[in-house]
């Protein structure tokens, strides 16, 4: 049965290996089964080589590129040899060193790791370090995810990844998807043979680059590969709108949004609420907003849950929250600078994940069994994450005043309204943290039986919130004044990075596990960094000008 499957799959491998056209129309309609989720091709080639390679698209050493869709079509019809293509990714250097490979590089062939013997070896160290629950060292547990990407990557090889056909009709519940060589095993002939010519149409029609014939041939597979199971396979609704959702890319719409409004926003700030800058950085801003609430709308839509699972859709969420607080305090205020503030910090979380895919994939896999039908979790994260948005607008603000203490110290004090506001929002943000964690251990005690466990999520969650309580609490004993205020609003931030970031990227530790990831580290550290420099700085300009102030004339 293989080598027929072979031969209806290279009959066309006399003609060019052309990659299909950029719009592959009909193709990106042809589902696939993978952790757990039905996707359409183009999604399942997005996140197979970003998981890979570390990025979509992709560039070959003669100089073309593959996006996620062309990736796809090119391994399942194997129309270039991409074990010579220097694309599997290594982003811990200390590993490359390890194994011996050219430490200028972060991707590697499949020829160059087959002879890195250590990659197994340090593999099932970090194997056994787990299963004994002992801590694994950062090398064995880069080596765990190099070899992963490379057992994907000769899965994608030999089309045993590309789960594109349904089970057969009275399956048990949750059956898996069958391969091409599955299929023509678990179906009868007459259902299988043109699913098989189907599939040779395709290649032919790919490699001749014949875009009417391609789209036929694809739209023909997909209709037949419903037409075997169609209470199973996704409806043309549905795949569409994940595809819309792929095309759209709201969330990199909604940042480069972002840019105009505060430019918009900062010409016009010797004009009045109604002229016409200010309006159009305001207009532009809840544009931007709108097309976070819809891409996080669509992702509700296509994953059929909230958005609580990864680092990825917090950080949008966060995101999403930062500018609609920086408009409603604009509303209830009209001061540009509390919105003003809060676009650069949305505009920050947006790049990263943007510029981090593989530290914050934005997958849509299914909820883990523990977080399946929980109300209290939806809420818990939601409400915690509103407060890290809370918290981030503040940050925002909080630099624009301690900007006044490096600039002017003499007068900085003098501006009462910024501080109020910025005691405000901080304050906001310390209720909905407060409410968060109190939800948190609701769900704790529904999910695992106990309210508090000091779960090291937990515990870090508590510090952050006692490091506001003290900020907050010291203004109002009077132990600092306004510009302690400031200094707060950027220095307990860190802690918010901690209990978000740290918890499940540094430590990898308790009963969180669904959310750890690896990397980022370095861009932590440098916004720390920089923010230490920045709050120095305004530190020493206005001990400065508290201590001229007191010199006698």
């Amino acid at each position: 049965m293989k080598l027929i499957l072979a031969i209806l799959l290279t009959t066309a491998a006399v003609l060019p290996a052309a990659p299909p056209a950029a719009d592959i129309g009909p193709w990106e309609y042809l589902a696939v089964q993978d952790s757990g989720r039905r996707k359409p091709i183009g999604t399942f080639g997005h996140e197979v080589l970003v998981k890979i390679a570390g990025r979509d698209p992709v560039r070959t050493t003669d100089g073309e590129s593959f996006n996620g869709s062309a990736f796809a079509f090119s391994n399942l019809f194997a129309t270039r040899d991409w074990s010579t293509e220097p694309m599997i990714l290594i982003s811990y250097r200390p590993l490359v060193e390890q194994l011996g490979l050219d430490a200028t590089r972060k991707r590697f062939t499949r020829k160059e790791l087959a002879a890195a013997t250590g990659l197994s070896t340090l593999s099932q160290e970090a194997a056994s370090l787990r299963q004994a629950g002992e801590p694994v060292p950062r090398m064995n547990s880069e080596a765990q995810t190099v070899l992963g990407r490379l057992q994907l990557f000769d899965a994608l090889g030999a089309t045993t990844a590309f789960l594109i056909a349904p089970p057969p009709p009275g399956s048990p519940a949750g059956a898996p998807w069958l391969s091409i060589d599955q299929l023509a095993v678990a179906y009868p002939p007459e259902k299988a043979a043109p699913i098989l010519q189907d599939l040779r149409n395709l290649n032919m029609a790919g490699r001749e680059g014949d875009n009417a014939a391609f789209d036929a041939a694809a739209q023909r597979l997909v209709d037949d590969l419903r037409a075997l199971n169609p209470d199973i396979y996704p409806t043309e609704s549905v795949v569409s709108r994940e595809n819309f959702y792929n095309r759209l890319k709201p969330f990199d719409t909604a940042m480069w949004l972002l840019v105009p409004a505060a430019l918009l926003l900062m010409a016009g700030a010797r004009h009045g609420a109604r002229h016409w800058l200010l309006r159009g950085g305001v207009a532009l801003s809840a544009l931007s907003l709108g097309f976070m609430l819809y891409g996080i709308f669509l992702r509700v839509l296509i994953a059929e849950r909230a958005p609580v699972t990864n680092m990825y859709e917090s950080v949008v969420w966060v995101a999403m929250g930062t500018v609609l607080f920086g408009l409603i305090f604009y509303a209830v205020y009209r001061n540009r600078l509390m919105l003003l503030s809060a676009l650069p910090v949305s505009f920050l979380c947006l790049l990263l994940v943007r510029s981090l895919p593989v530290a914050m994939p934005a997958r849509l896999d299914p909820l883990v069994p523990v977080l399946r039908d929980n109300f209290w979790l939806t809420v818990h994260v939601l409400t915690i994450t509103l407060s890290y948005a809370a918290f981030a607008l503040a940050l925002g603000f909080a630099h624009v005043v301690l900007w006044r203490y490096i600039r002017k110290p003499e007068t900085a004090e003098a501006i009462r309204p910024l501080h109020e506001w910025l005691y405000r929002m901080m304050f906001v943000g310390l209720i909905l943290l407060a409410a968060g964690t109190i939800l948190g251990g609701v769900w704790a005690n529904y999910s695992w039986g106990r309210f508090w466990g000091w779960d090291p999520k937990e515990t870090w969650a508590l510090i952050a919130l006692l490091m506001y309580v003290v900020a907050i609490h010291g203004k109002m004993a009077g132990w600092w004044g306004d510009f302690g205020i400031a200094v707060a609003a950027v220095v307990n931030f860190a802690g918010i990075i901690m209990a978000w970031y740290g918890v499940n990227y540094v430590l990898g530790a308790g009963l969180h596990s669904y959310g750890f990831g690896v990397g980022g580290e370095e861009y932590v550290l440098a916004f720390l960094a920089a923010e230490a420099i920045y709050v120095g700085t305004a530190v020493i300009r206005h001990r400065g000008a508290q201590k001229a102030q007191h010199v006698p004339a």
